[in-house]
């Protein structure tokens, strides 16, 4: 996988980031709360490593 390819996933899950925040607004989300709030915490720790690594990139 070339830094491209690399750069287009990563911009198609930060793509992804609004529907789980969106999720999370819901009141009835119960114990999937839990999860979906991991989810983000994991995409943005990805979303900054990349970052890191690949500086100026937008991600």
């Amino acid at each position: 996988m070339d830094k491209q390819e690399l750069q287009q996933k990563v911009k198609a899950i930060q793509s992804k980031r609004e529907v789980l925040v969106r999720l999370l607004a819901q009141p009835e989300l119960g114990t999937l709360r839990i999860d979906v709030t991991q989810a983000l915490e994991e995409m943005d720790d990805l979303l900054a490593e990349f970052a890191q690594v690949f500086p100026g990139t937008g991600a």
